[in-house]
């Protein structure tokens, strides 16, 4: 197995590399932006990690790699213009610097683009798994969208709209480089299995760091979830658990369109805290990652791997990036 760098510096030299047309430089220019604000490529590292680990040639792996990262980049850019966000990674929109409709454009010529690398892989395992994952994900931001109306949702649905949204593409991106290995469909599941409760820990931590993470190391304005009024497992349980004058703060701050964001973003914090509803994030976050680790255990890949993929999982799930 190489190390994370070594298969970050080959998807980040393989994502310059990337022959986009001379025109309209506005449907291609913001691409090119986007995708060099850089991210974490966790995903596209696992689809690399997990070929090697199953004895295969990651490098036959890397057009899938490609093809999930940039898919994954094109779900950002809508999810930027439905959440009218501001800062991505540090950086300005794609929609603020240039405007909502070439964001939408730009964006649906990343999932063509995506689909192309994915082809490339002439593997129709891969491809119906590709498939598959990005219908679930459309429904899992539909859900997201469909609880902003709801003021009755729970945490059992909340953790399946993550899932759907954010973990299952990390099961896919494992299960890929695991049957591009030839690996078989048991041995694949094992990783989806583990790449799925890696996702739940990963989305559950950007919970948390939406409300008490450093927006310089976390690349986005804090208490963007509490000013849009997102029905994150942090305020699913607050609603759940406040009482009495807990309960009517809650609703004023959530109900009041007067609030300023200094004033909400402090005062449903402070609610929080009260609450204790980050340590209940913080519990489930170490229950997902145990259960992405015990899945990466029962893989039969060597222990050399096992470590690896154990080593990242821990450091998603206790990141502040």
């Amino acid at each position: 197995m190489k190390t994370f760098q070594d298969y970050l510096d080959t998807i980040n030299q393989a994502i310059a590399a990337i022959p986009y047309p001379d025109a309209p430089r506005q449907l291609y220019a913001p691409i090119e932006y986007h995708m060099a604000l850089g991210g974490k490529r966790v995903r596209p590292v696992l689809t690399l990690m997990a070929c090697d680990a199953f004895g295969g040639d990651s490098s036959l792996a890397l057009n899938a790699a490609l093809g999930i990262e940039m898919f994954h980049n094109f779900t950002l850019l809508h999810d930027d213009v439905m959440d009218n966000a501001d800062v991505r990674r540090g950086k300005t929109t794609v929609h603020r610097r240039w405007n909502d409709n070439t964001a939408i454009l730009s964006g649906d010529t990343m999932l063509t683009i995506a689909t192309q690398y994915i082809v490339r892989c002439a593997n129709w395992p891969v491809m119906d798994l590709f498939n598959k994952t990005a219908i679930e994900i459309y429904e899992g931001q539909q859900w997201d969208m469909d609880y902003e109306n709801r003021s009755d949702v729970t945490v059992d649905e909340y953790v399946n709209m993550i899932r759907l949204k954010t973990s299952v593409l990390l099961g896919c991106a494992l299960k890929t480089g695991a049957l591009i290995a030839g690996a078989d469909d048991q041995q694949a599941d094992l990783l989806y299995q583990a790449g799925v409760n890696m996702g739940l820990a990963f989305q559950l931590r950007d919970d948390v760091l939406d409300v008490w993470g450093d927006p310089v190391t976390f690349g986005k304005e804090i208490g963007g979830d509490i000013m849009n009024n997102k029905k994150t497992f942090l305020l699913i349980n607050a609603m759940q658990l406040a009482q009495g004058d807990d309960a009517d703060e809650l609703r004023h701050w959530l109900n009041d369109p007067y609030a300023t964001r200094d004033n909400k973003v402090a005062g449903v914090t402070a609610l929080y805290e009260r609450l204790g509803v980050r340590q209940l994030a913080e519990d489930a976050i170490a229950h997902y990652n145990d259960l992405a680790i015990a899945a990466f255990n029962q893989a039969n890949i060597p222990d050399e791997a096992k470590n690896a993929f154990i080593g990242l999982a821990n450091r998603l799930s206790g990141r502040t990036f």
